[in-house]
């Protein structure tokens, strides 16, 4: 290096505010720090799988991922393309830019210490191809345009970066009616993948691994209550009951555990060819820890109301007052029977 580039670089260190220089060292430090580090084994990853496209704000398109700990990230390198800024010499691209942006005295006091300390901390991550990437959470992009169009509406941005307030003004007009961690999702195709593993989790808690020995969960009285009101006489003695019970059964209580339940029920306890009959009960299938007992207290809870009522058309009106269930979701595409 030449003395007149280092001459030229003191001078503009000298330019530079206190907060300005410390953020430039840190940026160093971890550039450095990055560079030398040759293990990936503990970076995060973005989710393989997800849809391959940019988050589309207008004509703005960021490269957006969600990370396997839900963390959704925008790269800095896009983030530094949507909003019109010089990517700089940086060896972390985007980095050094965002960082003396934020710090100058024309910016600075409009940045909060929350947001300054997110900006000079990037999330370094591996994208589903393997590669090394620098982002931040998709939530600075927001803090940091109404920083600037705060410090635009003060008067303090430099003609040069009414460019970026310009961007900054279209990000944040996209983003006015949709959240920017929907916006991740939906470009991601994360929104699919999250109903999945929402999906996933309930049938973890209420479907067993192994078939439970039967029990007696239904209490006799849920049946004598059931008869009653139907008008019909119950031989307790007799274990064979009409089919219709059955189909009431699982519109009075399976149907109501979560979306999904009965559903995975009927895969694992199918109906015998021969028969016509499954082979157990779908109680036996659920979890001794959440399974079982939610059906119990629910259980609980109709034979209440059937008790309160007089008749079967009374104990209806009830139930569907008491679980809210209106015209469309009656059936559900589940049921076969109108409650």
């Amino acid at each position: 290096m030449s003395d007149i580039q280092t001459k030229g670089g003191q001078a503009r260190a000298k330019a530079l505010s206190p907060s300005a220089r410390s953020a430039i060292a840190r940026a160093g430090a971890r550039a450095r720090w990055a560079k030398a580090d040759p293990s990936r084994a503990t970076l995060p990853k973005a989710i393989s799988g997800l849809k391959d496209r940019p988050l589309q704000i207008g004509d703005l398109s960021i490269p957006a991922y969600v990370l396997e700990d839900e963390r959704r990230v925008l790269t800095v390198s896009g983030m530094s393309d949507a909003l019109a800024m010089a990517r700089g010499g940086s060896e972390i691209p985007g980095l050094n830019r965002f960082e003396l942006f934020a710090s100058r005295e024309r910016m600075s006091q409009f940045v909060s210490d929350d947001l300054a300390e997110k900006i000079s901390s990037p999330i370094v991550f591996l994208t589903p191809t393997g590669a090394k990437a620098y982002g931040y959470d998709a939530e600075v992009l927001v803090e940091l345009c109404e920083a600037v169009l705060k410090a635009r509406e003060a008067g303090k941005l430099q003609k040069q970066q009414e460019r970026i307030a310009q961007r900054c003004e279209i990000l944040v007009r996209g983003l006015a009616r949709v959240g920017i961690i929907a916006l991740v999702d939906e470009a991601t195709g994360y929104q699919e993948l999250r109903a999945r593993d929402a999906l996933y989790k309930i049938l973890e808690a209420y479907i067993s691994k192994e078939l439970l020995p039967w029990t007696q969960r239904f209490p006799l009285q849920f049946y004598e209550e059931m008869y009653r009101l139907l008008g019909w006489k119950l031989d307790p003695k007799s274990k064979a009951k009409p089919g219709f019970v059955g189909v009431l059964t699982n519109a009075l209580v399976y149907e109501r555990l979560p979306e999904g339940v009965l559903h995975e029920l009927r895969g694992q306890n199918p109906v015998d060819p021969e028969t016509g009959r499954r082979r157990f009960r779908h109680h036996q299938f659920l979890t001794e820890s959440v399974g079982n007992p939610h059906l119990e207290k629910h259980l609980a809870k109709v034979i209440g109301l059937m008790q309160a009522s007089d008749t079967f058309s009374e104990f209806k009106r009830m139930f569907r007052k008491v679980f809210k269930v209106d015209g469309s979701a009656e059936r559900r595409g589940r049921g076969m029977v109108r409650i």
